[in-house]
């Protein structure tokens, strides 16, 4: 489960847990956002056991940077 462009295998996500239990969300070395404490929660019982193309996408979805193919061009 990758993208169509294949981004998400050449330039993949990668998240570090805090000891307040907080998930922070990185790609390519740079911070991109932190969860609060239940999406945190919510997170890490979604990629417990999933591989990783799955977990790509989650954080994906969590990061908001993620294009779900219905974005529409604006008008000239």
């Amino acid at each position: 489960m990758v993208d169509r462009r294949g981004r998400l295998e050449s330039d993949p996500f990668a998240f570090t847990v805090t000891r307040d239990q907080l998930v922070r969300i990185s790609r390519a070395g740079k911070h991109v956002t932190t969860l609060g404490a239940n999406a945190s929660a919510r997170f890490l019982a979604a990629v417990e056991d999933t591989e990783e193309p799955a977990r790509q996408q989650l954080m994906a979805r969590a990061t908001g940077n993620y294009k779900r193919g219905n974005e529409r061009r604006g008008r000239p």
